[in-house]
């Protein structure tokens, strides 16, 4: 049998799969494959470590009640059941029903005009109507409601002056009446930058040849942003209400400092958050507090919940 030239013994078969090595096998992959989790892991071991070790540990609180007699014992959902029948529990949630209901249409309608405006040709100097809407989000929320105190102050803010120069009675915005249109003002004053961006943001994303075409058909700029730009970005509006609706519930530091200018007004229940606020801190009734917390989430679950199955239908329905 002859033998085979040199070269053509080395030649690989017709056919043949190539090695390994000709591939870039797992070992030459294995850093690329590693690297991604590199990266994620100061995040993860922050996360485990702030987001899911105090829910674990939260979760384990609410299943114990401390007794004075007989040490920790386990109570299973005896602690859920106190909370959900705890007239406190809903009178909060009712007070926070009522100020969204209020607060978060009107933010999200200013918002949403702000938007279409610095998205339209009608204005000029885009970047800084965006900067000065954005600016009060930037300011701490315990800052904000400080400022806002003041200017409600029935004595020395300029609100109650400005009636009595006038010759007007000074306006009560601390009473009971006004507390929760109140509170709105100044989430809405913080939020709605926050939420307006992320509708400029949606309409960026819309094809300009749209507007083009409605202009052919007659369709002026109020109607074009009505009945296009308003459908189009329907998600991002569903996204700003998600965030309002958790917002809502989980409102603290606004309630927590007028509660120091109105103590007559708002009590320790007056929303859900203060009263586990003060169940932990103030009763400490830390299982109490750690049931109660996960009760406010399975709420905003619901509520939220809710909400995108309403308006699932709604789109249906079109």
């Amino acid at each position: 049998m002859t033998a085979l030239p040199p070269a053509v013994a080395r030649a690989p078969l017709a056919g043949a799969a190539p090695s390994r090595r000709g591939r870039g096998g797992l070992r030459g992959r294995a850093p690329g494959a590693v690297a991604p989790y590199l990266f994620l892991a100061p995040f993860l071991l922050l996360f485990l470590a702030f987001q899911v070790a105090p829910m674990i540990y939260a979760l384990w609180l609410s299943l114990f009640r401390e007794r004075l007699v007989g040490g920790t014992v386990f109570v299973g959902l005896d602690n859920y059941a106190d909370v959900l029948t705890d007239p406190s529990l809903w009178r909060g949630v009712g007070n926070m029903a009522l100020f969204g209901l209020i607060q978060v249409p009107v933010m999200l309608g200013i918002a949403l005009v702000l938007a279409l405006l610095l998205d339209s040709a009608l204005v000029r100097g885009r970047a800084f109507f965006r900067t000065a809407f954005y600016l009060p989000y930037a300011v701490p929320s315990v800052v904000a409601a400080l400022v806002w105190g003041y200017l409600y102050g029935p004595v020395f803010g300029p609100f109650a002056q400005g009636a009595e120069a006038l010759g007007l009675g000074a306006p009560n915005f601390l009473s009971a009446q006004w507390m929760i249109p109140s509170l709105a003002n100044i989430v809405t004053w913080q939020f709605t930058g926050y939420n307006m961006v992320i509708l400029f943001a949606a309409l960026q994303a819309v094809p300009r040849d749209l507007e083009e075409a409605a202009s052919l058909d007659g369709a002026g700029p109020a109607a074009f942003a009505w009945h296009v730009k308003v459908p189009l970005i329907r998600p991002a509006i569903i996204l700003c209400v998600i965030f309002s609706i958790i917002g809502t519930f989980q409102l603290f530091n606004e309630p927590r400092i007028m509660a120091s200018i109105a103590p007559n007004v708002i009590g320790d229940d007056y929303t859900p958050t203060l009263y586990a606020f003060s169940l932990a801190f103030t009763s400490l009734r830390f299982d109490l507090a750690a049931a109660l917390s996960f009760v406010i989430g399975l709420i905003v679950a619901v509520v939220s919940y809710a909400f995108l199955a309403l308006a699932a239908r709604a789109e249906a329905r079109r």
